[in-house]
Parts: structure tokens; C-alpha cells; sequence
């Protein structure tokens, strides 16, 4: 029995033979007492504290399920781990068939031979998907492509290793037909984004380059996008070239693809004349005069043999929404730097008119006399309105 706010008092419980205080309980403001009635106590011996009673039932038919179970244990473990086995497959079943995926041919040789090669993701986001072809054979191991920004170049090296992991773990890959070769590892240095770690992007880079260059074998594929571009140029040309000669000095060297927009590697100073390096490029529909109207240009993102020298940043530039006064800008700098003549500060004439019209203000503020002068026709003079 409860009663709120006040404890009754001993004269009341006299009077209330059958009641006897149990324990108070407080709610906020609210105080509750609790007492012991003859029904209560009739009501407990019947029916006792039936939600303990509740939770040891629980817990005893849980444990005895436990119990039961673990007996099972190796059939379950079997039929759950044969379930995600069947999941994995008919997900790349699935996948395969609805994106037009070809069975991939593996062999021993250290080759890769891709036709028309696509990109399992980026061919999903966007209209119309240019394939490639790869042939990466005994000579022309090392392929170097360079190419304007937004070409291609990085989706390309990407969906190689792509179609050469997923022909490994037992899918279908995205292309007309693709042989691979047994690859023990991809090592890829692309430039990473991990905020995690405490390093700066271009160290980052050196590391994996170093785990590349130590422990690649001929069987590995080997990824390098724009390694050396986060120093200084000539830093980066001699640590890029210094790796690609690493690669050349081998007997077999592994399967190398290098994008780079670090076009002093093309001098013949840099690298040597072999068969096992080949140039490759991302074609460009446009002129080949740099100082072009950005406009006129078309990526094709079309893997051609080859180089280019140029990266058409402006149009890439143009591309991502930059606004059109400052692409001309860049434009005119380009010009007049590649012709050796000195840059012009920029003026602009909105910009000067105002300038002068601070100046003025200035010129008559420092004129004004601050004890005789009129301070209403001063303003007035200074904001005209």
C-alpha cells in the first residue's frame, strides 16, 4: 500500500492494526511511503517477486539454448561460412551479367593482355565509357603515360589493377577478353589521402615507392601516378627517372605503369634506350599550340602511343567552373613567359578608379583642420549624395 507526501503517524497505525511500514521512495518533490497490508503479505507469499522470477527463467533457457547450440557448432559454422561463400559468388554472378563481363584467362606467363578494358566503377557513373587495350608482354614492360590533366590517366592505370585483382579472386573482369598473368602482389603509389597518418602526401608516396622498388618481382604489377609532383620538379624528375632506371636494370622487371606529367623524363638524358620502356599518351582532339582557345579542345581518353609536352591545364580549368577572367589571365602569363618577356602587374580599371577615389579621401582628411574646420561640410565633401 502506498500513501503520498505525509508518514503516518503511530496513532494512525494503531488505529490501522494491519499496517506496517516498509520504505519510503522519492520522486522529484513526490514522497512515497510504502506499508505492509494483510493482503499484501497474502499477495506476496502467493505470487512472490514474479519479475526476478521472469529474468532467472530467461536466462535459464538462454543458457540452455547456449548449451544446445554449441553442440551444433561446427555444422553451423559450416553452413553460415558456405552462405557467404554463395553470397560472394552469385554477387559477382550477378554483377558479371549485368555489366557484360568476359571470364578472364590466367596463365603463368608474366604478361597482361586486355582488350578493350574497362573501369568497374567509373564506366557506372558516366554516359559513354572509353575502353582500353593493354598488351604488357616480355619487352615493354615499363609503359609511360603522359597526357593532360582530366584525360583518363589515373582511371586507366586504376582499372588495370582492378581487372588483374578481380581476375585473381575468381570473377569476371570488365572487358572484350583479358589474359593475365599470376600476380603475387599490386603496389600502388597514387597518392594518398589517409588524414590519419602524420605525414605529408609526397612521404607517403616515397614509402610506397621504397616497399616497391624492395620487395617487387617480376609476377608484380607496379602503379605510380605523379609520383614526385609534390616537390621541387627537378626533386621529382630525378626521384621518378632514378626509380623507372631501377625498374630497367633488371633482368625481368615487373609490370610498370607510370603517369606522369613530369615531361623532362621524355629527354634522352634521363632515360635509357631500351625495349623495355614504352611511351604511351591520352589522345586530344584540338591543336597542339598550347596558347589554343581552351574551348576548341576534346579528350578523347583514348590510350594512343606516344607523348605529349603538353597538360592543357587552362582548359581543364575552364572544365571545373573557374571564371573566364582569370583563365585569360593565366593565358596571357603562359604566353609571355614561354617568350621570355617580363609578366605586366595586372590593372584593372574598376579597381583603380576606386583606388583613387580612396586616396582622395585620405588627401582630405589629412588636410582638414580639426579645430576650425567645418565637420558637416567635410563629409559632405568626402560622401557626396
Amino acid at each position: 500500500m502506498c500513501i503520498f507526501e505525509e508518514k503516518l503517524d503511530e496513532m494512525a497505525l494503531e488505529r490501522l492494526e494491519d499496517f506496517e511500514y516498509a520504505f519510503s521512495d522519492t520522486d522529484g518533490e513526490m514522497t512515497s511511503f510504502f506499508y505492509h497490508t494483510a493482503k499484501t503479505r497474502e499477495l506476496d507469499d502467493l505470487l512472490g517477486d514474479i519479475h526476478h522470477k521472469i529474468l532467472d527463467m530467461e536466462r535459464a533457457i538462454i543458457r540452455d539454448l547456449i548449451i544446445h547450440i554449441l553442440t551444433f557448432s561446427a555444422h553451423l559454422l559450416k553452413a553460415a561460412n558456405f552462405a557467404a561463400e554463395l553470397d560472394c559468388f552469385l554477387s559477382l554472378a550477378l554483377v558479371a551479367r549485368q555489366n557484360n563481363y568476359v571470364r578472364p584467362t590466367l596463365t603463368e606467363e608474366t604478361l597482361l593482355d586486355i582488350q578493350n578494358g574497362r573501369h568497374v566503377l567509373q564506366e557506372m557513373t558516366v554516359d559513354t565509357f572509353i575502353p582500353n587495350d593493354t598488351k604488357i608482354f616480355f619487352d615493354g614492360r615499363i609503359n609511360i603515360i603522359t597526357g593532360p590533366n582530366y584525360s583518363g590517366k589515373s582511371i586507366y592505370v586504376k582499372q588495370v589493377a582492378l581487372i588483374v585483382f578481380l581476375s585473381h579472386i575468381g570473377s569476371f573482369v570488365p572487358a572484350e577478353s583479358a589474359t593475365v598473368g599470376l600476380t603475387d602482389r599490386i603496389f600502388c603509389a597514387m597518392g594518398s589521402k589517409l588524414m590519419t597518418l602524420e605525414q605529408s602526401t609526397f612521404m607517403i608516396d616515397l614509402h610506397q615507392v621504397g616497399m616497391m622498388l624492395r620487395q617487387a618481382t617480376s609476377k608484380s604489377l607496379c602503379l605510380l601516378d605523379e609520383f614526385g609532383k609534390g616537390t621541387l620538379n627537378e626533386d621529382g624528375v630525378g626521384l621518378l627517372g632514378g626509380a623507372i632506371n631501377h625498374f630497367v636494370a633488371w633482368d625481368e622487371p615487373p609490370k610498370v605503369l607510370v603517369c606522369t606529367h613530369l615531361t623532362e623524363l621524355l629527354s634522352e638524358n634521363f632515360l635509357p634506350k631500351c625495349e623495355q620502356i614504352k611511351f604511351y599518351t591520352m589522345s586530344v582532339l584540338g591543336s597542339e599550340d598550347s596558347s589554343a582557345d581552351v574551348e576548341d579542345l576534346v579528350f578523347l581518353y583514348r590510350l594512343v602511343p606516344g607523348h605529349t609536352l603538353l597538360s592543357y591545364g587552362l582548359h581543364c580549368a575552364l572544365l571545373a567552373g573557374l571564371p573566364k577572367e582569370v583563365i585569360r589571365r593565366a593565358a596571357l602569363m603562359q604566353e609571355v613567359i614561354g617568350n621570355n618577356q617580363p609578366v605586366d602587374r595586372l590593372c584593372n580599371e574598376n579597381i583603380s578608379a576606386q583606388d583613387q577615389q580612396y586616396k582622395k579621401a585620405v588627401d582630405k582628411m589629412l588636410a582638414f583642420d580639426s579645430l576650425d574646420g567645418d565637420l558637416k561640410a567635410f563629409f559632405e565633401d568626402i560622401f557626396p549624395s
